[in-house]
């Protein structure tokens, strides 16, 4: 199957509504592309299992230097997807809200079904 239209027939009015709705996703791009580095997400999802680490944590986690955890969670911090807490000596990370948990973890989902479907379809 082809994935073009055999034909070209623009719909004005779909267009103009999305048009008229469409926000300026530049944030939103943002956010994504802090996720898309695999070692932020590595992060970002040991924060959706437990709630607050300190950086030491996360880098053991992680198996890196806690300069490289550290400069990691500071990107994710920069961008609003994490927050941090001193505490004595140590820093505390977590994730900034609901909405990012919500986003790691709905998207590790997507992948684990998307590894299912592929597993169904035959070669």
């Amino acid at each position: 199957m082809r994935e073009l239209c055999e034909v070209t027939k623009v719909h004005p009015d779909v267009v103009e509504n999305v048009q008229h709705h469409m926000a300026d996703l530049m944030e939103v791009a943002s956010l994504f592309k802090a996720l898309a580095d695999e070692t932020r997400l590595n992060i970002a999802y040991a924060l959706t299992i437990e709630e607050e680490m300190c950086v030491c944590d996360i880098a053991a986690v992680i198996g890196s230097s806690t300069a490289t955890a550290s400069h990691h969670l500071r990107y994710l911090k920069e961008r609003g997807l994490a927050k941090s807490v001193r505490k004595g000596k140590q820093v505390y990370y977590s994730l900034s809200d609901s909405h990012v948990y919500q986003l790691v973890t709905i998207a590790h989902e997507h992948a684990k079904e998307g590894e299912r479907d592929a597993k169904d379809i035959p070669s």
